[in-house]
């Protein structure tokens, strides 16, 4: 009996150790961390580093490390529900379709998932492929979730409720191909989500003007958040029209002047997607409201 007890307390502490070996490792990645923020910390498409994108499992991970925001996408299915996936089809670097066979590269874009019933995109594995980008993550077999599974699942894990910035996926030339045209997709959205998340906790957000113009006229309360990856500050304003509650650019069209800048008119700025740990410290040190990273763990060194 005493040597039992001795081995499984020699265990216990063999995985203790490896634990905080594995842990002090993430901290030390920078170099030592002195200066710490307050800032909204989101996981993109839930925790992209760590688990399938825009998963269920991946975005009870981020809830469980204890990010602020959910970050993810949203589509339309052909039976005119909204799903959680970035792309409007089933990407090859992430799927095997609905035999189990990998898809060719040239073959994802007629894997169209406003073509397809949610019965149908059950049947696709989007969960265990091995990213070549994210080394870390852990894969199993997933298929793609509505964002109402999503939304049940995140109120009922999280203590303090939980923030959502959604992303609303669509480009012109996808107009009634791979996506209803802005106000139909809009309209449906705010449908779906009404009753389901308080206004006060939601963000939406996309690269499309057009969506954000048409939020902005029909339902002005909500908050939204302009998407952009390229040109200055006064072009993309310019080209949407207003001043949205948030601009939202990748992080390398930053400088701390333009944070000041962005601030000064009133706007929030939380930049995409950071996950250099150096390079959250310096967004962060220019005063940014928030960071979108695939590795909210990562993150978490910097939070107050």
């Amino acid at each position: 009996m005493n040597k039992i007890l001795i081995t499984a307390v020699l265990a216990m502490c063999l995985l203790g150790c490896k634990a905080k070996q594995e842990k002090q490792t993430v901290q030390l990645l920078p170099g030592e961390i002195q200066t710490h923020f307050n800032f909204d910390l989101q996981g993109h498409r839930g925790a992209r580093g760590l688990y399938p994108e825009n998963s269920l499992v991946a975005f009870e991970k981020a809830i469980e490390l204890g990010v602020n925001t959910l970050e993810l996408d949203v589509v339309v299915t052909k039976d005119i529900q909204i799903l959680v996936s970035h792309d409007p089809f089933f990407n090859h670097i992430i799927c095997l379709d609905s035999l189990g066979n990998t898809i060719n590269k040239e073959d994802e874009l007629n894997l169209n998932i406003y073509q397809t019933t949610f019965l149908q995109v059950q049947q696709y594995d989007c969960g265990s492929i091995t990213h070549s980008q994210f080394s870390e993550q852990t894969n199993s077999t997933i298929s793609k979730p509505l964002l109402l599974d999503v939304i049940a699942q995140s109120e009922l894990l999280s203590d303090q409720k939980i923030n959502y910035n959604i992303e609303i996926k669509s480009t012109p030339e996808g107009d009634n191909k791979y996506h209803p045209t802005p106000q139909v997709f809009v309209d449906l959205f705010i449908k779906t989500i009404q009753g389901r998340i308080p206004m006060e906790r939601l963000t939406i957000q996309s690269f499309d003007f057009r969506v954000l113009r048409y939020i902005h006229q029909a339902y002005p309360d909500y908050k939204l958040a302009t998407l952009v990856y390229k040109d200055s500050v006064k072009t993309n304003l310019d080209a949407l029209g207003f001043n949205p509650d948030i601009y939202s650019p990748e992080h390398t069209l930053l400088t701390a002047e333009v944070v000041a800048e962005l601030q000064a008119k009133g706007m929030k700025v939380i930049p995409w997607t950071i996950n250099e740990v150096s390079r959250m410290k310096t967004v962060l040190g220019w005063g940014v409201d928030g960071i979108i990273t695939d590795y909210p763990d990562r993150g978490l060194l910097f939070k107050k």
